[in-house]
Order: C-alpha cells, then sequence, then structure tokens
C-alpha cells in the first residue's frame, strides 16, 4: 500500500462565532469550494469520511451525521464513514480515506470537518462538551492531576472556561519548572500568531499583537492570558483526495496538487510527565518522519495544535525542531515566525484562526497547501517545498489521547502551474 495520495482540491469556510449557521450551511460552503478547487463533480466522489465532535451533545443529532449533512448536495448511494476522534477527528479522517486510495477501493475520496461550537444560551453545555475529550468516569485523577502540577481544578464557574485550558496550564508550570520557560516565551508565541493572522481573511481575529498586549490581556489560568488560548469558533473545511487513478481523471488540479508523503497517528502511553521522551507528540512524529523518508530539518512550514501558546511550544519540542528549553531563546530570534527559518503557525494558528474542532485537521492542511502551491498571498513563506501539521485531540494520563502528524509536498507538476 505504498501508492501515493494527493489533495486534489481543499478549501476552508471563514471561521468565526457564527451562531446562526447551521452545519449543514457550513458543509455546504466548505464542500463545493473544495470540489470548485479540484475540478469535480459530486459525481466524482467515490467515498466520503465525515468529522464532527459537537453536534450529538449540543443539536442531538446524534449519528450519521455526515449523510445528513451531504445528502442535500447531492452524495448518494456513495459510502459515507463518520469519525470522531476529538481534536483530531479531520486528520484521522483523512488516514481512513488514505487507507480506502491506497488499498484500490476508492480513487477519489471527500474528507470533510464541520463543527458548530457556539451556542451562546447554551455555555453549560458548551463546557460539559469539552470535558468530554476527557475520562469522564475518572474525572477525580484528572483533576488530581491538574493539582498536582500547581493547578486548581475546581477554580471554574460553568462555561467561563473548559478544563482543557487547567489540563495545558498545569503543563505549561511543570515546563516553567523543569527549563525555566518564562510566561513571556508563552506570549511571544501568542503574539506572533495573532500577528501572522493579519495575512490570514478566513482567521478569526486578525488584529496584530505585541508581547506586551498579550500579557496584559484577561488572566485566564496561570501562566496563560486570553490571547495564550485558542477561541471557540464554527466552521468547516472539506479536501478532495485521490490516487494516482483519480488523479488521471482530475487532469486540470494536477498542476496544483499537493503529496501526501506521510500521515501517522497514534494513542499515548503510560508514562511519567517529565518523561517527554515518551510524549505522544514526539512517538507520533517519528514515525512520520519515518514514513516519509525526510528529517525535521527538511520542513519549510508547520503548522501545529495551539490550542494554547504553550502546546505550540510543546509541540516545536516534540517536531524535533528546537531542543527542550530552548524555544524561547529561538522565537527571540525570529526562528518560528514568517521570514524566519522554520516559520511555525503562518496562518495564525489556532490561537487567531479559532479551533473548530471537527474540521481543525483539515483546516491545518489547507493552510499548508495554500503555502505549497505558492497561493498565501502576504504570508507566503518563500520557496516552501515541504509541510508538517501536527493535531491532537483529547486528554488521557497527562498528555493528548489521540495525534496525527502529516507531511505534505509540494506536487511534482508545480512547476507546470
Amino acid at each position: 500500500m505504498t501508492e501515493p495520495v494527493y489533495i486534489a482540491g481543499i478549501s476552508c469556510t471563514r471561521l468565526a462565532k457564527r451562531p446562526d449557521t447551521s452545519v449543514k450551511a457550513l458543509v455546504r460552503e466548505a464542500v463545493e469550494a473544495a470540489l470548485k478547487d479540484a475540478g469535480a463533480d459530486v459525481g466524482d466522489i467515490d467515498a466520503a469520511w465525515f468529522s464532527n465532535t459537537r453536534q450529538p451533545m449540543l443539536e442531538g443529532q446524534n449519528t450519521v451525521r455526515g449523510q445528513i449533512a451531504l445528502r442535500p448536495l447531492g452524495f448518494e448511494s456513495v459510502p459515507v464513514v463518520n469519525i470522531e476522534n476529538a481534536c483530531a477527528s479531520g486528520s484521522s479522517a483523512l488516514i481512513q480515506a488514505m487507507a480506502h486510495l491506497k488499498a484500490g477501493m476508492a480513487d477519489i475520496a471527500l474528507v470533510v470537518g464541520a463543527e458548530k461550537m457556539v451556542f451562546p444560551d447554551r455555555p453549560e453545555a458548551m463546557a460539559a462538551a469539552f470535558e468530554g475529550g476527557t475520562d469522564i468516569h475518572d474525572m477525580p485523577a484528572t483533576k488530581a492531576f491538574v493539582r498536582s502540577l500547581g493547578g486548581d481544578a475546581d477554580d471554574r464557574s460553568a462555561g467561563s472556561r473548559s478544563i482543557f485550558m487547567d489540563l495545558y496550564a498545569a503543563q505549561a508550570r511543570a515546563h516553567m519548572d523543569r527549563f525555566g520557560t518564562r510566561q513571556e516565551d508563552f506570549a511571544a508565541i501568542a503574539a506572533k500568531n495573532h500577528t501572522h493572522a493579519r495575512h490570514n481573511p478566513r482567521a478569526q481575529y486578525r488584529e496584530p499583537m505585541t508581547v506586551a498586549e498579550v500579557m496584559a490581556d484577561k488572566p485566564i489560568a496561570f501562566p496563560f492570558t486570553r490571547s495564550m488560548c485558542a477561541p471557540l469558533s464554527d466552521g468547516a473545511a472539506a479536501a478532495v483526495v485521490c490516487n494516482a487513478a483519480g488523479l488521471k481523471r482530475l487532469e486540470s488540479a494536477k498542476a496544483r496538487a499537493v503529496t501526501i508523503r506521510a500521515s501517522a497517528l497514534r494513542s499515548g502511553v503510560d508514562r511519567e510527565t517529565d518523561d517527554f521522551e515518551q510524549h505522544i507528540g514526539r512517538l507520533t512524529a517519528i514515525a512520520a518522519y519515518r514514513e516519509a523518508g525526510v528529517e525535521p530539518q527538511d520542513i519549510d512550514c508547520v503548522e501545529v495544535h495551539d490550542a494554547t501558546a504553550y502546546a505550540e511550544l510543546q509541540q516545536i519540542e516534540n517536531l524535533g525542531l528546537a531542543e527542550p528549553g530552548t524555544v524561547g531563546a529561538r522565537l527571540a530570534r525570529g526562528d518560528f515566525a514568517l521570514g524566519g527559518r522554520q516559520p511555525v503557525n503562518a496562518s495564525g494558528g489556532l490561537l487567531s484562526k479559532g479551533h473548530p474542532v471537527g474540521a481543525t485537521g483539515i483546516i491545518q492542511l489547507h493552510d499548508l497547501a495554500l503555502q505549497l502551491r505558492g497561493e498565501a498571498g502576504s504570508g507566503q513563506i518563500e520557496g516552501a517545498r515541504m509541510g508538517l501539521a501536527e493535531n491532537g485531540g483529547g486528554f488521557l494520563r497527562g498528555e493528548e489521547a489521540a495525534t496525527v502528524v502529516t507531511i505534505l509536498e509540494r506536487g511534482p507538476w508545480a512547476s507546470a502551474a
């Protein structure tokens, strides 16, 4: 199953708090744009994967969500598979579609992620949806983990913030204790990403910020301020992916097609909190690099799952882009900013774009595809040839429950474009 898989078309809606927009409307917007980008029609799609996490709890649509969202667009008879893997749902759906294509069970597939998260009149349900990303049968252990790292897991009014902010904050404090990381380092990441977002017309927040402005923002859970945490968002993304036979059917997309060099999915392992060598992010990155036959230094553009500013720092280390404890100094040199050695979250990241959970993994690939096609406008990374996305989901025993690392490469036909 070594046949290559390509992204022939990809799209992302505007990300924002869109309380009057439905899941179906978001899906229509994303799918129609992706099909147009690929030069494809509904009839070209042999199978589809649909990722979503919140609709069962917040809207009551607890089954066959993909079939219901796609039928109004004309998708009939073809297999539709529903995927839920917390924040890593979209990238997990892509892996399933890739396996289908490599096995020859389809030539062209559609991967869709959509999330409706903002319900202003239901703050308690919105908060409860996040708690479902941990082991609800053992919440005392989760809260004990937060407390063991100096946090107060019970200092949360209903709907004020998700438990994930407390979990990330606890890990951030542990990193500060071990490596001397400063709150200003997290602020530098947030300021970088908010400043990058001015180039991204789809981002929820596009105003540049300084480190001082980030530090002065509303406190959430130490060391985080509001602008160090990803906002709630509504949005969708879709990708048309294919094998070589499918790309022949989509001849007009060939010049802009992006090659998927690798995509690795891992679950966590039991480890000590400070055993970073066994962190799920690092183990998944190693698997992806091995599959792609590349090294960290070969990557030109990176999108990581910065649900918080600490999460970006952690994943920069896990991906082998910097030694643990050195990210702050590297940020000060501008290594991870646009124009630097290896720009991270040139799109603005989740901190600025927003984080519509089930769509996030595909949105990351959309942003990388724009870079590899040379279509990122004023945020373009010069000469971008290879990109990497890290997408983590859920929380279990001190780390993400699922992580996907995907490596993309500019298509071999790009020079013909």
